[in-house]
């Protein structure tokens, strides 16, 4: 079930991200002598598509059309998708450069690719296994399952000393049962030392601390990620792609005091760069977690995880803000710091609130 829910957010991500990217630029064949009224709006056509709302004037109705859509809405992009991604790779700054001046037809809009993308990284994350544990115990948990071995360790000690018992003292395997039976208490000492280390952790069942806040919404989250840490751990993950827009209004202020006295550049410009490049930071991640997968080592995947970002952010501020090697460096360990220090950091508290309060 979890591949097949994986695929699902898959196509959601592609559908989403078609839904909302403009029909300009659509390299859908066009049945350019359509004559008549456009279904949608009842204007007269003069071409492949409506001048007054863009709706097709070829409109299908077969079941194979439906498949068709879908196929074409999660891996098509109206043929968009595959002169973007290169760009987004190799020129990202050019990218958005050419986007921001006008070029929208001809690449895949950042908030549809942003969707696709983000989508697509959880939902390989799935696939691959990279999710959060689902039967994290509890202290409480913890503590009743040492008891509970405990307890099977007594009763093997007592059964081994009964056998023992029944044996003649010239008896081979008394000596072996003895043995057995130093090692069931020798077993019980060390399960009981564990004790107390739990009980001096807290109250016994709470990961989030003895925390009250006075809200009764948030004090009530928190006790219901103290009982099952596990489904904590779940929704912080579903939040993570639910809420993954958020790290774009996080970023926006510091894109935007790198550049506050060059009035050329504007709230949308940063808006463009910020998203083009989450975007290929999830395209990233979604390759490095399949590269993992087939073996990637351990090595390699760390080392393509650090700079490779670091020189895509440095590639795409020199093309989307011309400017000197020495600025665009001060520039990219400037936001690198940030993002590390600041943006991550807020996104996982609001995601962790977020949770607590849903």
């Amino acid at each position: 079930m979890g591949d097949l829910e994986a695929a699902a957010d898959i196509a959601t991500g592609g559908l989403i991200g078609h839904t909302i990217e403009p029909r300009a630029g659509d390299a859908t064949s066009a049945h350019a002598g359509a004559h008549g009224a456009c279904l949608n709006c009842g204007t007269a056509l003069t071409g492949a598509f409506c001048h007054a709302c863009g709706q097709q004037a070829h409109v299908h109705r077969t079941l194979g059309a439906i498949w068709h859509d879908i196929l074409h809405g999660v891996l098509h992009f109206d043929g968009k998708l595959w002169r973007t991604l290169p760009m987004l790779a190799w020129r990202p700054g050019e990218l958005t450069r050419r986007y921001i001046a006008g070029e929208r037809a001809r690449f895949v809009s950042p908030m549809a690719l942003f969707l696709f993308s983000v989508f697509t990284m959880f939902a390989v994350f799935s696939i691959v296994g990279l999710s959060p544990p689902t039967d994290i115990s509890s202290d409480t948990a913890i503590r009743a399952g040492i008891e509970e071995t405990r307890k099977r360790i007594a009763d093997n000690r007592r059964e081994a000393i009964e056998d023992r018992d029944k044996l003649g003292a010239a008896d081979p395997k008394r000596a072996e049962l003895t043995k057995q039976i130093a090692d069931y208490e020798r077993d019980y000492r060390e399960l009981g030392r564990m004790l107390p280390v739990i009980d001096a952790r807290g109250s016994g069942n709470r990961i989030i601390g003895g925390i009250e806040t006075g809200w009764k919404r948030l004090d009530k989250g928190i006790e219901k990620a103290n009982k099952n840490p596990g489904l904590a751990l779940y929704k912080l993950q579903s939040n993570g792609y639910k809420f993954s827009w958020l790290l774009i209004p996080l970023s926006l202020p510091f894109v935007w005091i790198m550049f506050a006295w060059r009035r050329q550049y504007h709230g949308y410009d940063h808006a463009v760069f910020v998203t083009y490049s989450i975007a290929a930071m999830s395209i990233l991640f979604t390759i490095l977690s399949v590269a993992a997968t087939i073996g990637l080592g351990e090595g390699w995947i760390f080392a393509i995880a650090t700079f490779v970002p670091i020189l895509h952010m440095y590639r795409q501020l020199r093309g989307a803000y011309p400017s000197t090697r020495f600025r665009t460096i001060v520039r990219t360990l400037f936001l690198s710091l940030m993002i590390v220090s600041f943006i991550f950091p807020l996104f996982l508290v609001a995601l962790l609130g977020l949770g607590l309060l849903g």
